[in-house]
């Protein structure tokens, strides 16, 4: 095992985090596309297309010749349809359906059959002149979500689209069509959501509406299962040694920097913990595990951080809230969260983020070092030091009450080390570090009425804990709060300020 006994300045240069390293150790990307095979797929969402423009040329009245001007030909719909269905293949999971051009197809049959879907694509073409009517027609009465997608020259319709800007409907403007592709990936978010399952180990902690099965059900569609720990931990204690060992020599002590604190025994524990955590989300058919006891022992560090790094969602505390946000960006973007206790430094106009796990493997990209350690407050258990990459674009956020995203955007702007705070720590750059200081939650965040001593401790838990996301993911969470019917709020602008 690669235990090392480090001073400060080796230990520094190890993981790449000051000026004795050239560069951050090379790790390696890891293949988890057959483990993740293990869990039950989800059906993918089938996406209703619909074409909206005039049909036909008009004629010009001198020179008797067509005009393309606000018309549409029968090659765009099918240069259309033809990108559309690789998009399927690269997405995967998304199915397109449907197809009718308005006119000739009649309004109320087309909604009448877009009406079982998961979500719609409106598309509206070249020979668009300001049919917004049409809208209306096919999107109210429905209870399904829509991108209404309006290309640049397709006619001067788009004036009126605000109208529907607060009505479950993403409106695109643009000529990337990767713009569109972002867009129709969120189209999938509600659809995975009624398949998810979430487990909570020890109950549920976080905002009172995250906290109610009943309530993320109706408003998110997602199930909420309740486990106590002692069967995670009875489960544990029947798998078999050797698949432990293996489980946690692969995947954990081989790739990592060094090991310092815990002992090998420690990390097979905790490798047979995350087996035993994984067995139960098969049997469950669940995406998602938020615990409550994951400060016990064995500690759910390593747990967590695999379970994101394969493209679930891990999280500590029973943070339900967090569980919530990491399960819309990993559905809607398919990135993985690190959940973080954050604080303020005005100096730097910054948030500093920290705890003691974090998701290892980007996707598509290599494995982030990492060094196995203790967990900072106890001294004890098995946690991880894993170094972000500075300069990279963050976002940090937090879906509250199932209503209100808080959103930061920001970039990593130094890694640290600082004893006094959990193992894995990064700074990130924020635009008004005084505003986020002061106005905490943007007073969207009130502690749940919960009795006893519990109060304190559950109400501080959405108060205290934030997502971060690699990437800057602030104008597509706004699309998708559309789609979702929740609001989103920028947490270190004021609200004058704040970019619609």
């Amino acid at each position: 095992m690669k235990r090392i006994t480090l001073d400060r300045r080796r230990f520094v240069a190890a993981l790449g985090l000051g000026p004795l390293a050239a560069r951050p150790p090379v790790m390696a990307s890891v293949d988890l596309s057959q483990e993740r095979e293990e869990w039950p797929k989800l059906q993918p969402a089938r996406i209703y297309k619909i074409y909206l423009g005039r049909s036909g040329a008009t004629i010009n009245s001198r020179t008797g010749r067509p005009v393309r001007y606000l018309t549409w030909s029968a090659e765009e719909v099918a240069q259309f349809d033809q990108w559309l269905a690789q998009l399927e293949r690269e997405l995967g999971d998304v199915t397109f359906i449907g197809g009718e051009t308005i006119p000739p197809a009649d309004v109320k049959q087309v909604a009448q059959k877009a009406a079982h879907a998961d979500g719609i694509l409106l598309t509206w073409l070249s020979g668009h002149g300001g049919d917004y009517e049409i809208l209306d027609q096919l999107r109210f009465g429905l209870d399904v979500p829509a991108v209404s997608f309006f290309q640049p020259f397709s006619g001067h319709g788009w004036m009126w689209h605000q109208q529907w800007k607060n009505r479950r409907v993403a409106l695109i403007s643009t000529s990337n069509r990767k713009d569109l592709e972002l867009a129709i990936g969120l189209l999938r978010v509600p659809a995975l959501m009624k398949q998810t399952r979430i487990l909570a180990i020890d109950g549920p902690r976080g905002t009172k509406p995250a906290c109610s099965a009943e309530e993320v059900k109706k408003k998110l569609g997602a199930e909420l299962i309740t486990i106590k720990n002692s069967q995670v931990l009875e489960l544990a204690r029947s798998i078999d040694r050797k698949l432990a060992e293996e489980e946690a020599e692969r995947y954990w002590i081989k790739p990592a920097v060094g090991i310092i604190e815990p002992t090998r025994e420690e990390i097979i524990e905790s490798a047979r913990y995350y087996l035993a955590v994984k067995r139960l989300m098969i049997e469950h058919r669940a995406q998602a595990v938020a615990s409550a006891a994951c400060m016990g022992d064995p500690r759910g560090c390593l747990t967590f951080s695999k379970l994101n790094d394969l493209g679930f969602v891990g999280a500590c505390e029973g943070d339900l809230d967090s569980t919530l946000t990491m399960l819309l960006f990993a559905y809607a973007f398919r990135v993985p969260g690190f959940i973080s206790d954050p604080v303020i430094d005005e100096s730097k106009n910054a948030v500093v983020h920290f705890h003691c796990t974090s998701f290892t493997q980007r996707p598509g990209g290599p494995r982030m070092p990492f060094v196995i350690r203790s967990q900072t407050d106890s001294g004890g258990g098995v946690a991880l030091q894993v170094q972000w990459q500075v300069g990279e674009p963050v976002t940090m956020a937090k879906l509250v009450n199932l209503d209100t995203m808080l959103v930061v955007p920001g970039k990593i702007i130094e890694t640290g080390m600082n004893p006094l705070a959990c193992r894995t720590q990064f700074t990130q750059s924020v635009r008004d570090a005084r505003h986020l200081y002061l106005n905490w939650g943007a007073g969207a965040i009130v502690p749940p009425d919960v009795p006893g001593d519990m109060a304190k401790y559950v109400g501080a838990m959405p108060m205290l804990h934030r997502v971060v996301f690699y990437g800057d993911w602030v104008r597509p969470v706004k699309l998708l709060g559309n789609l979702m019917g929740f609001k989103v709020i920028e947490e270190d602008l004021p609200a004058a300020t704040s970019p619609a």
